[in-house]
């Protein structure tokens, strides 16, 4: 990702990496002349002293120096750099790790089978975001490293940046991981030059990486060129093609058959009506009756059978949703223009990738796989300063699993984010239509199938809204009010995986929530039915169409750190329940409540459920630090609605899906656990991996480094309302400061000037205050 301001710059880098030429030959290998210093430190356990914290810091601030290149260490001097720890890869970045991994293959049938899944940042360790936040980058903040005696040294520059790759062979069926340490990427139109050095590489078997949208379009091609595929569609009717739609879906795993030793998929098959109109809805006409298998590694169909013979549904008048004539209709002509409009500019300032906006601060990044990624989020607390809030925020698995046992649709439960990738799928958003105002936009940059980098422009959008109402009260003796209009700043993304569409946003307010939202909208994955069929698992949307019934499930993956310093491990979760209390001497007139809090002690206790009966919430405290009354400060988890899987015990997508067994997990930080199914869910036969493996160690969380994963869904079941393509639904949660402040952080809002001035109006036609009512003077 970069920068819009960044856009042109890296345009360049990646016209003279290429050059005309292969990667390879814009790399140099790195000279082993000097030791690397080590700088991996252990991840503290809650049962770490605090000296050991403190040593494992210390190691991180003052490397050990070596006789034959002494580590150069200064006084601790603020001093800027420009390319932080956290933020994304650049397009130059991208291309010198591609080119490392490829010149370091065996042979070169190794090298040419090489495709490129994924090239991410491999994220450091959270000391060393200390040390880059404390004295490399602004606002430089000191206090986030402990204390030593003597005083800090720290080094002259940060370690080198890494890239981690996952690289699939596709002449040998292997899956491997690589770590590329990128010691120098300069832009060589900057006189630069580019280097980079593998670190370790390594085969994972028995698994499948995510799908790639050149393997889609390679998979699409090969099926409409079967023969027997196109004589089952001249029984349909369907003589030309071009007028059929090929989505491929992974085969997830129902059978042994479908174990990751072969790399396949199922496609569901689409026909359109009119070849020559691409703004026909081509997902209205589902083909139904066909089975078909490919081997997406060799690009071949491997089992092919017309089942049944399911005539084409009609072609729906109503099927399409482009402007007006464009699709038999007539839009709306008493629509009149809406512009936000900010004369002064934004109130919020952008840094690279780092965000400020008012108190809160934080930094945006993005991976191919969970898109949008939030870093480093703190609130700035008056005399109290930057308080940290959470380390990380992201989505990182979204599953879709339908309702319907018939062929082919008990078979779809698609693994969004582990299947395809969301921030993969993510597109360019437009100006006025997906975001409104004084927009700053924030390029993102990934790397094809076959290691090219492509950049998606305007990928992420950072903007403010208007909320309504922040507070307001009125005091009826006077008749004085104050009100406050309330302002959020969004960052948000919007993915499309096959029919569907997702927004995904993060939204922060002056009163020191943080509220994560999705909506969902596209087009509904249809069925056929044939003349005088129904089905109970689904809505007829139209005649021979049906719409089954299905869910919607996001997993938030929120690293805390309330008041804590990168790497504290000084967090606990709370349950609240609010319960009645039993009638008798403490309840005489039986309308007592009351909220009971119970400590989340260990990873098995912690796998809990929501609860709008008792109004069940979560409260992530730290252990060490307390508001004015003496409570401990806390950020608390306020579910919205949701809902559980509604699928039997031995349904078989819940073999890779066992963490929406539960809306809530907690976990103590540690690295690699970072997805909920694992890192590969495509195809994975083992049942139960990712969090539910995670949580069987039972780790304690009394004081821990807090990691809260928060399952949450919708049931979908469709509605003719929703055709032909659904109005946005909203689902999401909120993180509400609890304890965190002293009182009200929205007391120090001021007035909208269209307030001031109304009152200033009202002082000089009147001159003086404004009366008390006539009704006010008859109450009192």
């Amino acid at each position: 990702m970069a920068t819009t301001a960044k856009k042109a710059t890296l345009t360049s880098v990646c016209c003279a990496a290429d050059g005309g030429k292969s990667a390879a030959a814009g790399v140099r290998r790195e000279a082993a002349s000097a030791p690397a210093v080590d700088w991996s430190v252990p991840s503290a356990t809650a049962e770490d002293q605090q000296d050991k914290k403190s040593a494992a810091m210390a190691s991180v601030i003052l490397p050990e120096s070596s006789s034959n290149a002494p580590t150069k260490v200064i006084q601790v001097m603020p001093r800027a750099q420009t390319v932080h720890p956290l933020d994304p890869l650049s397009a130059a970045e991208i291309s010198v790790a591609v080119a490392t991994v490829r010149a370091a293959g065996a042979t070169p049938e190794v090298r040419d089978g090489m495709r490129f899944i994924e090239v991410v940042l491999l994220e450091p360790d959270k000391h060393v975001v200390a040390l880059a936040d404390a004295y490399f980058f602004p606002p430089f903040q000191p206090s986030l490293l402990p204390r030593t005696k003597g005083g800090l040294a720290i080094p002259s520059k940060l370690p080198p940046r890494r890239a981690r790759l996952v690289v699939y062979n596709k002449k040998s069926n292997e899956t491997s991981i690589w770590i590329v340490e990128l010691t120098e990427v300069h832009a060589t139109t900057r006189g630069g030059h580019h280097r980079g050095k593998v670190i370790s590489s390594t085969v994972v078997l028995d698994v499948q990486p995510p799908m790639d949208a050149v393997e889609y379009a390679e998979c699409e091609a090969v099926v409409k060129d079967y023969p027997p595929f196109i004589e089952a569609m001249k029984k349909r009717g369907i003589d030309d093609m071009d007028l059929v739609m090929v989505d491929p879906w992974c085969v997830g795993y129902h059978r042994e058959a479908d174990a990751p030793s072969r790399r396949l998929a199922k496609p569901l098959i689409f026909c359109r009506t009119e070849s020559d109109c691409p703004l026909e809805n081509g997902y209205a006409r589902p083909v139904e009756g066909i089975h078909v298998l490919v081997d997406m590694q060799n690009m071949v169909v491997i089992e092919f059978e017309d089942r049944k013979l399911v005539p084409l549904p009609p072609a729906d008048p109503l099927r399409n949703y482009s402007p007006g004539e464009t699709r038999g209709g007539v839009d709306r002509s008493d629509v009149k223009t809406l512009q936000i409009v900010q004369p002064e500019g934004p109130s919020f300032r952008v840094n690279g990738h780092y965000v400020e906006w008012q108190k809160w601060n934080f930094r945006v990044g993005f991976t191919p796989r969970e898109g949008l990624v939030i870093h480093s989020v703190a609130y700035v607390d008056g005399s109290r300063g930057r308080r940290p809030i959470a380390h990380r925020l992201s989505f990182v698995e979204m599953v879709v699993p339908y309702g319907d046992p018939n062929d082919p649709h008990y078979r779809k439960n698609a693994f969004d984010a582990g299947e395809d990738g969301l921030g993969r799928n993510a597109h360019s958003l437009k100006k006025g239509c997906d975001c409104l105002g004084y927009i700053k936009y924030f390029d993102a940059h990934f790397t094809n199938f076959t290691g090219g980098v492509e950049t998606t422009e305007n990928c992420v959008c950072l903007h403010e809204e208007d909320h309504g109402i922040l507070w307001k009260h009125q005091d009826w003796r006077t008749g004085l009010a104050e009100v406050r209009r309330s302002r959020r700043l969004t960052v948000s993304f919007i993915c499309t995986v096959a029919n569907y569409e997702y927004g995904f946003y993060w939204h922060f307010y002056q009163d020191g929530k943080i509220e994560a939202e999705v909506k969902l909208t596209g087009i509904l994955s249809l069925g056929s039915l044939q003349p005088g069929e129904s089905r109970k698992y689904g809505t007829m949307i139209a005649p021979g169409l049906y719409a089954p019934v299905h869910q919607h499930f996001f997993v938030a993956r929120m690293d805390m750190a309330v008041d804590s310093k990168p790497g504290e491990a000084h967090n606990q979760v709370v349950e609240v329940n609010v319960k009645v209390e039993e009638p008798g001497k403490d309840n005489v007139h039986n309308n007592a409540f009351y909220a009971e809090e119970t400590l989340l002690r260990s990873e098995l206790e912690a796998m809990r459920d929501c609860d709008p009966f008792s109004a069940r919430h979560w409260i992530i405290r730290n252990t060490r630090t307390v508001n004015r009354n003496g409570q401990l400060t806390g950020y608390k988890l306020v579910p919205g609605s949701n809902c559980l899987p509604l699928a039997g015990p031995e349904a078989k997508f819940m073999r890779r899906a066992a963490f929406l067994k539960h809306n809530l997990w907690v976990t103590p930080y540690r690295k690699g656990e970072d997805f909920p199914g694992g890192e590969f869910p495509n195809q994975n036969p083992r049942v139960g991996e990712g969090l539910a493996s995670y949580v069987k160690q039972n780790r304690s969380l009394e004081e821990a480094d807090i990691v809260l994963w928060y399952v949450f869904g919708i049931t979908h079941v469709p509605r003719l309302e929703d055709w032909p393509v659904m109005p946005v639904e909203r689902i999401g949660f909120m993180l509400q400061p609890h304890g965190f402040f002293n009182c009200s952080p929205a007391v120090d809002v001021p007035p909208n000037a269209c307030e001031t001035d109304a009152k200033e109006s009202d002082v000089k036609d009147n001159g003086g205050a404004k009366p008390i009512p006539s009704g006010l003077i008859a109450k009192l």
